[in-house]
């Protein structure tokens, strides 16, 4: 189905949902100064995502999701698991034991999208975010926050074309995640040429960085990296000095690396918000009976960020928000 961005009439509903005026009326501080957040009743919402131990990248979806909560009176029970099946049973957990919200990652749609469904089935109101964009409402979630990872990737494609690569490796981290296989696939059709794709086990970071280094050794015509994580961009910039490298995602280590030229650039999906937009949404849900975006998903990225304008977010992301 061809997809289409929500409006930002439906980001300004969230970003005003954000202010302690919106929705239920502001809670006084001890003080009797106004403080954020709401008098709505007290929820409980799940957020289940595939995040690996160690992950940055989770970090900030999780930062996000807390931030949300902690201004919509939401008691958040964060849990994940990079294995579908073990994902699948933590939502089907979470299902059993009444939660009012379910926010979920669709890594491998067909394990666990039928767990989502018997949420939403159970009447508890449930959204998508980060990957399983084209499957989400397949499972009677009713809204989605993230990026459509093949245009993602091909603008990422698109770039490296501009820069005159030759020969570019993409490097899939999570075996089975169909957003990253999209991700490669975009990277190959912005580029307008064949890219050869490379699997390693994102959780062994050394032995990400031993494969990386064989593999640039044996194949000398391959002149950048495009990696799918910071992380695995990092271990690529120690393998090999005779190539470029860029990657999806970002985190303050990875800024750190644009700013001094270790890493070409980013395309960022903004993760922080990911996370506060869909634990907001299911607030809304609740308040309101608000569907966001219309039926649509409402994307997050892609952003491309590089030496020319990752000043712009340096501080936000020594914060860990960005």
């Amino acid at each position: 189905m061809k997809k289409f961005v929500a409006s930002l009439s439906a980001l300004g509903v969230l970003a005003l949902a954000g202010c302690s005026a919106t929705g239920g009326a502001p809670r006084p501080a001890a003080d009797g100064e106004l403080a954020g957040g709401v008098d709505t009743p007290r929820r409980t919402v799940a957020f289940i995502t595939h995040g690996a131990p160690g992950d940055t990248y989770w970090d900030l979806v999780r930062k996000g999701a807390e931030d949300a909560a902690k201004k919509d009176n939401i008691e958040l029970r964060y849990s994940s698991d990079p294995q579908a099946p073990n994902q699948a049973n933590l939502v089907k957990s979470a299902v059993d034991a009444g939660v009012d919200g379910l926010a979920v990652t669709l890594p491998n749609p067909q394990a666990i999208g039928p767990m989502a469904q018997l949420a939403a089935d159970a009447g508890i109101p449930t959204v998508g975010l980060n990957s399983g964009m084209d499957a989400y409402q397949d499972y009677g979630m009713s809204a989605f926050f993230g990026q459509d990872e093949h245009v993602a990737g091909e603008k990422a494609g698109q770039r490296l074309a501009e820069e005159g690569a030759e020969k570019v490796l993409c490097v899939i981290h999570e075996q089975g995640n169909t957003s990253q296989e999209a991700r490669c696939a975009g990277v190959e059709e912005g580029l307008g040429r064949p890219v050869e794709l490379l699997y390693v086990n994102g959780q062994d970071l050394t032995a990400v960085q031993s494969t990386l280094s064989a593999k640039l050794q044996q194949d000398r015509e391959i002149d950048w990296v495009m990696a799918l994580q910071s992380k695995v961009a990092l271990r690529a910039v120690e393998a090999s000095a005779a190539v470029k490298v860029a990657t999806f995602d970002t985190d303050a280590e990875l800024v750190t690396a644009i700013g001094d030229g270790r890493v070409q650039f980013a395309v960022d999906q903004q993760p922080y918000l990911q996370g506060y937009l869909a634990v907001d949404a299911l607030w809304l849900a609740h308040r309101n009976g608000a569907a966001v975006g219309g039926g649509r998903p409402v994307f997050t990225g892609p952003a491309l960020v590089d030496k020319d304008n990752v000043a712009a977010i340096a501080a936000a992301a020594k914060e860990g928000l960005r």
